[in-house]
């Protein structure tokens, strides 16, 4: 498709429309009286989704600062900025990253059902499903202990090593999945090239019944060659035999020649295509350690939950349509009213590691200044995702955001069955009572003449009132399972598409992860000799220089 059909998304009639409605009405909102004005907003600000098996997730909008006509406008937005035709190309593995002349095809790695995907005019199902069924087979010898190690023992621990998207989505789902792993096996991952990382986790495993995935494509990536072949070293001082790293060894990788040079059985290889971006391989082989710790079963429950909310994304109407809903609202916040920021707050501490998955998926998509026309914006892209597991966060940030100077938009995720009915299900009361509160306190608010009827001194009055109309997204699932994670992430991939065609900007490449690393090597280089250096600028030769000094 064209990506000339706009340039600044300033230009579009709607924006300019948006921005008369901001400055009349918006920005002077107040959501607890829409809900005094309206009893059906609820009903007309909630959507729900029903998955493959059924179940339902609840996706509340009606505490956002909106109304009906505002509501329309963004979905005009949306029509203007043609997201239904860029939906079209990216659906059709059409090259969307432009810049990387690349498809992004992600949602084949989901295509459980089997419909003709192409690419360059190749139906890319088969091979899908091949690795799919590699993944399968290897997982059930493992994880029935029919796959042995050097010693004869069966594997009890998998340890990845993997940096960015081939290790922040498998970190998050073994998480959040936890419940449905196999309890007698411990998954590891190794990501940060500090030696601490590997260290830890090479002391807690043995290596007779330790299993290693390298994650890397092209089997080159600094950070995780270099804890690999620390992994390898470490496992030779027992093994011994370099024959016994084909026991103990798979990649996830396309680099044959690489793999086996590593000492690798390329039998155990698992390959994914240059259309899976790193921060959507999770639905690869990359999720392999998902596999082993879940096994298959609950995997491909986690990929049809994913293609249901595809489907969804695909067929339903703009302004019915669940992630575009949210991708607008976004939008809305962050370019009228001036927010810099998103929180995601899931009330379930499997999701603990969410929000930092969610964080490169929004951050590294939208996080670029030159749109799709190569030209600089003119507005703002890309909120600053952050988040912890409530009730936690609610003792440690939450303050903020009730009665702090920033509109910080939140979402507020949980679960209505918990994975762990303790104490009859007295915690998830708890929990769900914080959540429910912590939504409407941020919405109402307390008034000044609340807290002079608590009888508060007149001194402290102006310390306890809260202003709120602080917007909300409450999402309510029945239960966190396989197939409710793989749809949450799929929203809020879909969300960041729904941004970036607002913006019109590239939500596919990450140019700006790569200057880093290519000054890293040269510099590494000059760490390897112990002259001073005096290439740099004044602070950096500095900084280098002391650090040999107390290096050596």
């Amino acid at each position: 498709m064209s990506f000339s059909s706009f340039s600044q998304a300033t230009d579009l009639p709607s924006w300019s429309a948006l921005q008369e409605a901001y400055d009349t009405v918006g920005k002077s909102l107040v959501v607890k009286e829409l809900f005094k004005e309206d009893p059906k907003r609820f009903e007309k600000l909630s959507r729900t989704f029903t998955n493959y098996d059924g179940s339902e997730i609840l996706f509340d909008f009606s505490k956002n600062i909106i109304n009906d006509d505002i509501l329309a406008l963004l979905v005009q937005l949306a029509k203007d900025a043609k997201i239904e035709d860029l939906r079209t190309a990216f659906f059709a593995g059409e090259k969307i990253n432009f810049t990387e002349q690349r498809a992004v095809y992600h949602m084949a790695l989901r295509n459980v059902s089997g419909k003709v995907m192409e690419v360059d005019g190749k139906d890319v199902t088969p091979e899908v499903h091949a690795v799919l069924k590699h993944m399968k087979e290897f997982s059930e010898q493992v994880r029935s202990g029919e796959w042995k190690g050097y010693t004869g023992k069966a594997i009890k621990s998998i340890v990845n090593i993997g940096i960015g998207g081939s290790d922040l989505g498998p970190v998050m789902v073994t998480e959040a999945l936890k419940a449905y792993s196999k309890r007698d096996m411990d998954v590891h991952f190794v990501s940060n090239i500090d030696g601490t990382h590997i260290a830890e986790i090479l002391r807690a495993v043995d290596p007779e019944t330790t299993l290693f995935l390298v994650a890397s494509k092209t089997f080159t990536t600094a950070e995780t060659c270099t804890n690999a072949n620390t992994a390898k070293a470490w496992f030779l001082e027992a093994a011994k035999d370099p024959a016994h790293i084909a026991k103990h060894f798979a990649a996830l990788s396309t680099n044959a020649e690489e793999v086996a040079k590593f000492g690798i059985d390329t039998k155990n290889m698992f390959g994914f295509e240059s259309w899976v971006g790193g921060r959507y391989s999770v639905w690869s082989a990359i999720g392999l350690s998902v596999v082993l710790y879940i096994g298959y079963e609950n995997f491909e429950a986690f990929l049809k939950g994913a293609e249901a909310m595809d489907k969804h994304f695909t067929e339903t109407p703009l302004e019915d349509n669940i992630p575009v809903l949210g991708g607008l609202l976004s939008v809305w916040y962050n370019n009228f009213f001036g927010a810099q920021t998103h929180l995601i707050a899931p009330f379930d501490q499997y999701l603990h590691r969410f929000p930092a998955y969610l964080q490169q998926l929004f951050m590294e998509s939208n996080g670029k200044y030159i749109n799709r026309g190569n030209e600089v914006v003119k507005y703002s892209t890309g909120a600053i995702i952050f988040g912890e597991p409530a009730t936690n966060s609610q003792h440690s940030f939450f303050q903020l955001i009730h009665q702090g100077t920033k509109l910080i938009p939140a979402d507020f995720i949980m679960a209505a069955q918990s994975q762990n009915p303790i104490e009859g299900n007295l915690h998830q009361r708890m929990l769900a009572s914080n959540y429910f509160a912590q939504a409407e306190a941020l919405m109402v608010g307390k008034t000044e003449e609340q807290v002079k009827a608590e009888g508060n001194p007149e001194d402290l009055v102006p310390h306890k009132v809260f202003q709120g109309n602080r917007p909300t997204t409450s999402i309510l699932a029945q239960k966190i399972t396989p197939a409710a994670l793989g749809a949450l992430i799929a929203y809020y991939e879909h969300f960041t598409f729904t941004e970036g065609a607002i913006w019109n900007i590239n939500s596919f490449d990450q140019f700006g992860v790569e200057l880093g690393k290519v000054l890293a090597k040269s510099i590494g280089k000059e760490l390897d000799v112990a002259d001073a250096v005096s290439s740099h600028d004044g602070s950096t030769n500095s900084l280098i220089n002391q650090f040999k000094q107390w290096h050596a």
